[in-house]
């Protein structure tokens, strides 16, 4: 058991099975970096309130920075016997300099928590905007394979209407758009607070602060973000920004989980419209014919989880009272799990996507079901002036024919077609039953892609 920051009032040495059961470093590490900025900052703080001398600023500096080098090489180990990342820091840093008794000089773990968290969380936002980025452009680059081919559009999954492929496509690419906005706006909003103390601030001036970020960040975008406490207890207490991002992320999910579901349900023999590329594919260990989407499937079921661990964060928060309560604790492996599983899904969607090959055979098959034209041939009548009700039922009765006497509409002879309504004719039928007639009836949608500045 390490040294821990707090004891001085209690006689009686904590409980080893209770110390293993609430310590945080097992995943908390991770905010080491963050952490390491915290004391970057604070031991500026300091120094500009005359708390600490010349020589004991410099030795913590170098001390500090030393540790940090060591994170970003990716060669820091972290003390399991620590209690959190807080006290393990603080500990490496007392093996190195005396000055370390005054580092954790007016400052609590409640604020350096709440600093590491937002941190971690606005460097995995801009990260998870970068990914989607990826997978906007492995969209567009199949959409652009496919330019001009037409696809079967469902509802209630049966065929409804025929639509361009870019359409069908470019409703998943619309969703991820307006993912990526989200991670924007939440970029725009963040503020990353520090000096909050335990909950009411402390003696140290709110203007140190401001200068002592510059010197640590110079004009970074982070630099930007770092301020002051609005309010101090709100500071601590909040974890707003957690449910806000795993929200967004939830969003994510769910969109890739429904593009997973389309393409597992097109790449099937039933349908065949999609070939879904090897590489992310596996077998049967008994059935040597499969060739099984389990990438998509393993997205579609972490949809499960990513959703759980929202709604663990917002259940916890949910009856605290202000300000820091130990509860808020539990949040950090939620939003390690969801960031981590989402940016793998992203990384591996992106290469996914423009490897789909399209069976232009299969959907031209399904492209001569008549059915598919009963909404372009009741638009026909009504602008030859027949009530869309009276229009709606004419074309119902006039599918219902056709697939009972297993007659086509295009092979009718021209009197059978107007002994359903006068206003019908073979010559308008055929030239209205066909993709390229349907396609560019509607004249509602732009069909235009909007590049996101994302």
């Amino acid at each position: 058991m390490s040294n821990k920051l707090w004891g001085g009032r209690f006689k009686k040495d904590i409980d080893k099975d209770f110390f293993e059961f609430q310590k945080s470093i097992g995943f908390d590490h991770r905010l080491a970096e963050y952490d390491l900025y915290h004391s970057l900052i604070h031991i500026r703080v300091l120094r500009k309130a005359k708390i600490l001398s010349s020589g004991e600023f410099q030795e913590l500096d170098k001390a500090l920075r030393g540790i940090l080098r060591e994170v970003k090489s990716g060669k820091f180990k972290f003390d399991p016997q620590a209690e959190d990342i807080h006290t393990d820091i603080q500990n490496r840093i007392e093996k190195k300099t005396k000055a370390a008794k005054k580092l954790h000089t007016l400052r609590s773990r409640n604020d350096q928590i709440v600093f590491d968290e937002k941190c971690y969380c606005y460097r995995e936002a801009v990260s998870i905007k970068n990914l989607l980025s990826k997978l906007l452009d492995s969209l567009i680059t199949l959409i652009n394979k496919y330019k001009g081919f037409f696809m079967v559009g469902y509802t209630h999954t049966r065929r409804a209407q025929i639509v361009l492929f870019k359409d069908y496509l470019g409703a998943f690419y619309t969703m991820f758009v307006q993912d990526g906005e989200r991670i924007v706006n939440f970029l725009k909003r963040l503020k990353i607070f520090i000096g909050a103390g335990a909950l009411a601030g402390t003696s140290l001036e709110g203007k140190y602060y401001q200068e002592a970020v510059k010197e640590v960040f110079g004009a970074s975008p982070l630099a930007k973000k770092i301020m002051p406490p609005i309010n101090s207890l709100e500071s601590v207490s909040d974890r707003d920004f957690v449910i806000e991002f795993l929200s967004i992320i939830s969003l994510i999910q769910l969109h890739l989980s429904r593009l997973a579901s389309d393409f597992i349900l097109y790449g099937g023999e039933e349908f065949s419209f999609f070939e879904l590329p090897e590489s992310f594919c596996t077998g049967s260990s008994l059935l040597p014919h499969k060739k099984n989407p389990d990438f998509l499937e393993l997205v579609r079921g972490l949809t499960g989880k990513v959703y759980s661990n929202l709604v663990s964060v917002l259940v916890m928060m949910k009856g605290l009272p202000l300000t820091y309560n130990r509860d808020m604790q539990l949040n950090k492996e939620s939003l390690f799990s969801s960031v981590d599983t989402i940016k793998e899904e992203l990384k591996i969607m992106s290469k996914f996507i423009p490897k789909i090959k399209l069976s232009r055979t299969k959907i031209n098959q399904i492209l001569e079901d008549e059915s598919l034209y009963a909404t372009e041939i009741a638009q026909f009548l009504v602008y030859k002036g027949v009530p869309f009700k009276e229009a709606h039922h004419v074309v119902g009765k006039l599918i219902s024919y056709s697939q009972r006497k297993k007659l086509k509409i295009k092979d009718m002879p021209n009197e059978l077609i107007k002994s359903f309504h006068s206003k019908l004719n073979q010559k308008e039928l055929i030239k209205i039953m066909t993709p390229e007639y349907a396609v560019s009836s509607r004249k509602s949608t732009s069909r235009k892609f909007s590049t996101p500045k994302l």
